[in-house]
């Protein structure tokens, strides 16, 4: 294994840190020679060789010791542990850039365990996985705007990215953290929809995810505010209006509202 010429280290090597790296390649951001995965388990190791072509080791100090830039993507409960093991204190003469996407895991407790390093927090979504990710970031007291930079070329790779003071990191998750399953639940209700009136599930399930996907594309690249656009959706006296009142008979957007505001407040709970 080769490292004098690494440029990312990843601690961690799941779902998300997959999709992550698995973009940074695919957009050529980084070559698989310059990324250094850490990932305790042999068959997980395995994979990232064969399937990327990456460095990997089981040792996180290894990727401390050697990458300027390091993702942070283990499970939280299990930080203190690898913080542990690091003996952070003199370990790097030029401390790298920390990039955190642990869920609810503050800056001022990213901090304080890598003392003296830059540390910016992201919140991610699965999204991220087919390049049209949401992901926003929150800047420790040690960055400077080349760390910066370097944060958003890696998230720009798996979507768009947005800087956000911390205080605002607990809404975000509750909006786009949260929000695929808010629409993915969409989705299926709809396609329920589609087989209650007769449609085939298989045929239920293609008109909605498309009609999600093409809408939301719509609103993108249009610019329109999405009350707009539903008000030219919907004709007097027509079909869509007669749904729309049957939503909101419903509680549709109350429901949705108190959905994020729900996730609000457990992502507050859980990094409390």
């Amino acid at each position: 294994m080769t490292l004098d010429k690494i440029d990312l280290g990843i601690i961690g090597g799941g779902v998300m840190a997959e999709a992550i790296a698995s973009r940074l390649l695919s957009e050529q951001v980084y070559a698989a020679s310059s990324i250094l995965v850490s990932e305790p388990q042999v068959p997980r190791q395995e994979f990232w060789q064969q399937q990327y072509g990456v460095a990997v080791t089981g040792d996180n100090l290894t990727v401390v010791k050697t990458a300027p830039v390091i993702l942070l993507a283990i499970k939280p409960q299990i930080l203190d542990k690898v913080i542990e093991q690091l003996d952070l204190p003199g370990l790097a003469a030029t401390p790298p850039l920390i990039i955190s996407i642990l869920a609810g895991v503050t800056l001022n407790k990213l901090e304080s365990a890598f003392v003296d390093y830059p540390v910016i927090r992201v919140m991610p979504n699965t999204p991220a996985t087919v390049g049209e990710g949401m992901s926003a970031i929150a800047v420790g007291k040690k960055v400077n705007s080349t760390h910066i930079d370097q944060a958003k070329t890696i998230f720009t790779a798996v979507g768009q990215v947005v800087e956000v003071p911390e205080s605002l990191m607990d809404a975000v998750t509750g909006l786009s953290g949260s929000g695929p399953a808010y629409v993915a639940l969409m989705v299926e209700a709809l396609a329920d929809g589609g087989v209650a009136v007769g449609l085939p599930r298989a045929i239920a399930s293609q008109l909605a995810v498309q009609t999600v996907l093409g809408t939301a594309t719509l609103l993108k690249e249009s610019g329109l505010h999405p009350a707009e656009l539903k008000d030219r959706v919907s004709s007097p006296g027509g079909t869509t209006i007669a749904g729309v009142a049957a939503l909101e008979r419903a509680g549709f957007r109350a429901a949705a509202i108190e959905a994020v505001k729900a996730s609000y407040h457990r992502s507050q709970e859980l990094g409390s």
